[in-house]
């Protein structure tokens, strides 16, 4: 790793209410490059659409960074703080021959763009204001300031995923930069605020690839120089089309109350578009350590739950019980909403829980995988037996849930081993097979058909839940 490299990189989202899953990785990427050059990692509001920038849409877009573990350096800046910046920056543009005014009439842009059309040329601005001197200007009439794009020549922008990418200068009209209202544009806020906030490395999806053509311009024209750009493929569906609400392309909120953990977010989003090797599992500190632009590959890549799931799942077989505990507590109320979940739990509760960790964690893949799994420590004799469950308790499923209820009564100290002797030296008595014996247990303990290893349930419920809970099957 490199000590104070120089590198910025930046996130600069526009807050629409919640971070997106492209825009989460997005922020990964930038996170990453910035610690792994021991650099800085900015972040920026784009909130100059007043109408969706709301608090709440901040509030999410910050509390979804801060859950990803992507923290930033110094104050976020907020983009609509620096509109007389961006419009000083237009005017001395003006001032240097490089942008102009332009009164063009809303008419008068669609006769151009109708013209352009009927000559099958691209529509765009013909330079009508180009040339004109101050003594042409219109007194009292608002106008907008647009860049003179070069006549001729290309614009090349050196992209560090795709290459290098040129653009027709003739096939680039001369966009407007400030409006007729005196706002900026979305191309001169983002140029002059990353200049100011002294960004070296723009790394953002490449529907921006077109932007950094005219971005550029905007550098060359100030005589700034030109940050280093990357631009990452998109993420796609599993069909391979662009990725969208119906693929379940939702903000980093809804995974979370998912029950997702955000390990493993991290991991799964760091693996969508970049590799090191064959890895496929990894710690945020190795990501930190591997992560380089040169690996970052230019075809899309495809979004699948099932790898997510899986990935998620091991990240909790990995997790300690304490820190599960906590991030289960954390989204409990989005579970209840969810009707996922509707018992209270009190402090011996949660320590009950945590004492079955071990076994419910071997196979949930989700956090709220864990609490569904978790309510037989919660619900309240007699149990609820569901219809499955019920169908272990026919035949001689009752005649040994008695027998074993007298053993367990005579077991000393109420631990697994003592509980699992006890059930399998009955097993072996009678002639049973163990699932015979065992499934009835289960299906008395927890009133499903699956659940951690029955002994743990055992253990974990204590003699005089379990005992009641067996009893409840056999009423005298």
């Amino acid at each position: 790793m490199t000590a104070s490299s120089g590198v910025v990189t930046r996130f600069a989202p526009s807050p629409t209410g919640y971070l997106h899953i492209g825009g989460a990785r997005t922020a990964l990427f930038n996170w990453l490059y910035a610690r792994h050059t021991g650099g800085k990692y900015l972040l920026r509001i784009e909130d100059t659409d007043r109408a969706r920038s709301t608090e709440e849409a901040v509030k999410a877009l910050l509390d979804g960074l801060s859950w990803l573990g992507l923290d930033w350096d110094g104050e976020p800046v907020f983009q609509a703080a620096r509109a007389a910046r961006h419009a000083e920056v237009a005017h001395r543009l003006i001032e240097e021959g490089k942008a102009y005014r332009c009164y063009s009439t809303p008419e008068e842009l669609a006769a151009m763009r109708e013209t352009a059309t009927k000559e099958g040329r691209a529509p765009g601005y013909n330079g009508m204001w180009r040339d004109r001197t101050p003594k042409h200007w219109p007194k009292d009439r608002p106008y907008a300031v647009r860049i003179k794009t070069p006549d001729d020549g290309e614009t090349i922008v050196e992209d560090r995923v795709q290459g290098r990418i040129a653009w027709r200068n003739a096939d680039l009209d001369d966009m407007v930069i400030l409006r007729s209202d005196g706002t900026p544009t979305y191309m001169l806020a983002v140029v002059v605020d990353d200049h100011d906030m002294a960004v070296t490395h723009i790394i953002r999806g490449d529907d921006h690839l077109t932007n950094a053509a005219r971005q550029s311009q905007i550098y060359s024209a100030m005589g700034w120089s030109i940050p280093v750009f990357a631009h990452i493929p998109l993420i796609h569906g599993p069909d391979g089309a662009k990725l969208s609400k119906r693929h379940g392309a939702l903000g980093v909120d809804a995974y979370r109350a998912m029950g997702y953990l955000p390990g493993a977010m991290r991991n799964y989003l760091a693996r969508l578009g970049w590799s090191h090797g064959d890895s496929e599992i990894f710690t945020t500190e190795q990501a930190v350590e591997w992560f380089d632009l040169d690996a970052i590959g230019r075809s899309p890549s495809r979004f699948d739950f099932a790898k997510l799931e899986n990935l998620n799942g091991h990240y909790i077989r990995h997790t300690p019980d304490a820190e599960l505990i906590r991030e289960v507590r954390a989204i409990l109320p989005e579970i209840e909403a969810a009707k996922e979940f509707s018992h209270r739990i009190d402090a011996a509760g949660w320590k009950k829980f945590e004492a079955a960790m071990p076994g419910l964690k071997e196979r949930a893949k989700t956090l709220v995988e864990l609490a569904v799994a978790a309510r037989y420590l919660f619900v309240s004799r007699p149990l609820d037996i569901d219809e499955k469950a019920s169908k272990l308790l026919e035949g001689d499923a009752r005649k040994h849930l008695r027998a074993l209820h007298s053993r367990f009564e005579a077991i000393a100290t109420w631990e697994v081993k003592a509980l699992e002797d006890a059930t399998r030296g009955y097993a072996e008595e009678t002639g049973a097979k163990l699932g015979n014996v065992a499934q009835p247990l289960r299906a008395a303990l927890t009133g499903r058909t699956a659940s951690p290893p029955i002994f743990d349930v055992l253990h974990v419920l204590g003699r005089d839940e379990s005992l009641g809970r067996i009893a409840d099957q056999f009423p005298s």
